[in-house]
This record gives C-alpha cells, structure tokens and sequence, in this order.
C-alpha cells in the first residue's frame, strides 16, 4: 500500500527531472495524504505537471463521494472495473522523492520512510480519471470546473490513483505492498506504451532504496514539515 508519500525537491528540480513545467504553483510536500490535490504527469500532456486528487473516481461513479481509490492491485488492472479503461488508456507518472509505511510495534505503528539514496525523485505508476456529475453528465445542468480543489458534488474532479505491486527487499518487513517505482527507462513506456507493455513494468523495483524510522507526527496530514522526514530513534 502506499498511503502517504513526499515530494520537497526544488521546482527546477522536479521539472528538470520529469522534463515537464508545472502548471500550478508548487510548493514543497513533506506529508502528501489522499484526497490533496498533487503534481502528475499524464499520457495526453507529457510535458506538463498538472494537478489532480489522489483518490481516483471512476468516471461512472453517481457520486464524487462513492469511490476514490487511492491504490490499484497491479495483479488485476485490467479486470478491475475501476481501473480497467484508465489502464488501458490513461496513464501517468506520479512524482515522489520517498513514500511512507507503517509497522506494528508494541507501542503502536511506527511510521517509516522510504526512499532512492540521496532522495533521488523517482516516478510512482498511476491512473487518472475525469469525473463529472450527473447532471453534467446527461446535459441537464452546467456547473464550474475544478480539479479537486472545492470538493463540492458539483464539481468535475480530475482524479488519480498509485498502482502497488508486491514489496522488494527494501519494503519487504515494513508492508505485504508497495508501489510501483519505476526506473527512468520505463516511464515512457508507462505513459505511452500499449497494454502489454504497460504490464511488463508491473514488477516490485529492483534498484537501491533505504528505509529508516521517522516522527509518528506524519500520522496526521495536518503535519507537513521538513522535520517529518529526519531519522528518529
């Protein structure tokens, strides 16, 4: 599972890195939760960082408020009614330089932070959706856009999930799943590819990563600080 995750590189950084500008205004995230509205870059727009909620809504949903599916199995993508069309044709690449697991202790779950050596960014395999209303839907009503951000049953939400494979080594003793990290190689081929390419990606990431304890402060989403990410214990 991937749950909660950071992205705090410079901006030119993160451009730099994805090849791609933002469109919004970016600010640093040291406790990225779902139901935020952070960076993606899609199929259709590669060469753009966009904004959309994490917790994707399927396009079919009656409401915003029925589904928003932070994680995808990539075991069943493609049977999955939620995720079967985006995976077929809309993929993206979810920007991140460490993400976060949580493990029973006998004082309670302590939270650990995983990353690439030297906080390297790496891209995270999502799925995107746009959901509008019904009424929206069927002609019956017109409403003003949005891209998440008020949250109201009337908006259109541009939405996406983090697809998890089985753990690597790295994350093996933290969690039972993990997200898909891709290397560099695979990105386009995530974004662009056809199906079968697509799932050859799928596996646990083989590179060098590490994982140390870090503050439960990150428990709650209210707390984003660069403190959050300094080794404890």
């Amino acid at each position: 599972m991937c749950g909660r995750y950071s992205l705090f590189a410079p901006r030119e950084d993160v451009e730099a890195r994805f090849d791609a500008a933002f469109d919004f205004e970016y600010e640093p995230r040291y406790n990225a939760a779902p139901s935020q509205d952070l960076p993606v870059v899609t199929d259709d727009s590669p060469g753009t960082i966009q904004r959309m909620e994490w917790g994707l809504i399927p396009s079919w949903a009656d409401s915003r408020s029925d589904h928003g599916h932070i994680n995808a199995r990539a075991e069943t993508l493609a049977e999955t009614r939620s995720f079967a069309e985006a995976y077929e044709s809309r993929r993206c690449l979810v920007p991140a330089d460490g993400f976060y697991e949580w493990v029973e202790t006998s004082d309670g779950k302590q939270p650990y932070r995983v990353a690439l050596p030297d906080d390297d960014l790496f891209a995270m395999a999502g799925l995107y959706e746009r959901w509008e209303p019904p009424q929206r839907q069927t002609g019956l009503g017109e409403f003003g856009a949005s891209g998440g951000e008020s949250g109201g049953e009337d908006d259109v939400v541009e939405s996406f999930t983090i697809v998890t494979t089985e753990p690597n080594d790295a994350v093996a003793d933290l969690h039972h799943r993990m997200a898909v990290v891709l290397d560099p190689s695979e990105e386009s081929t995530w974004l662009r590819g056809d199906v079968g390419d697509a799932a050859a990606l799928l596996d646990p990431y083989d590179g060098p990563m590490r994982s140390y304890p870090v503050s439960s402060a990150v428990n709650s989403p209210a707390n984003d600080s660069p403190e959050l990410i300094e080794p404890v214990g």
